[in-house]
């Protein structure tokens, strides 16, 4: 029983995964696009995470010690999980041509509306992983952000698809900045 109960999670992450893979490429890949420039130009990313920072703290690492590959470090930066804190962060460190790279598996939260708000107001663009089935999150994005979006319920297989997104983001931005590599 137990043992179904485990082989079951395997199972419907990898039927999501092969279900969404076609979907989720043209914006991860838009995605990947608007990163590399903000980096090439001087911009940073401010990376946020609803329901905690794993993940935030997770892609944040891998554009500053390298994904796959040695490379210079690239400018991103976790924010804080605690509103306050993260709201400061972004009000202290977002400027025009930085982007705000926002995570949240629910098809709403509060913080994350309101870090896409003032990203917007500071001349940031928005790089949106969501899950659920969209909610609001169209209506707060501007025709020059990506929407990134895991339609499925389950926090557990959104968040499994949004750290599967940020490897495919940090191996896309790899290849645009150093080229295909011969081990890939």
């Amino acid at each position: 029983m137990l043992e179904q109960r485990i082989q079951q999670h395997f199972f419907e992450s990898a039927d999501l995964m092969y279900q969404v893979a076609e979907h989720l490429s043209r914006p991860i890949a838009e995605a990947a696009q608007i990163i590399t420039t903000c980096l090439t130009s001087g911009g940073k990313l401010l990376v946020h995470a609803h329901g905690g920072p794993e993940l935030a703290q997770a892609f944040s690492a891998r554009l500053l010690q390298g994904f796959e590959r040695d490379r210079p470090a690239l400018a991103a930066v976790p924010l804080a999980t605690l509103n306050a804190e993260a709201l400061a962060q972004l009000a202290a460190l977002g400027h025009p041509g930085d982007l705000l790279v926002a995570l949240c598996p629910q098809d709403e939260d509060a913080l994350t509306a309101e870090l896409m708000a003032q990203a917007h107001a500071k001349d940031m663009g928005v790089v949106m992983l969501s899950g659920g089935m969209g909610g609001h999150w169209p209506s707060l994005l501007r025709d020059t952000d990506v929407w990134i979006a895991v339609p499925h319920e389950r926090r557990a297989r959104v968040q499994e698809l949004h750290l599967l997104a940020l490897h495919a983001l940090c191996d896309a931005i790899d290849i645009q900045l150093l080229g295909a590599h011969e081990g890939a």
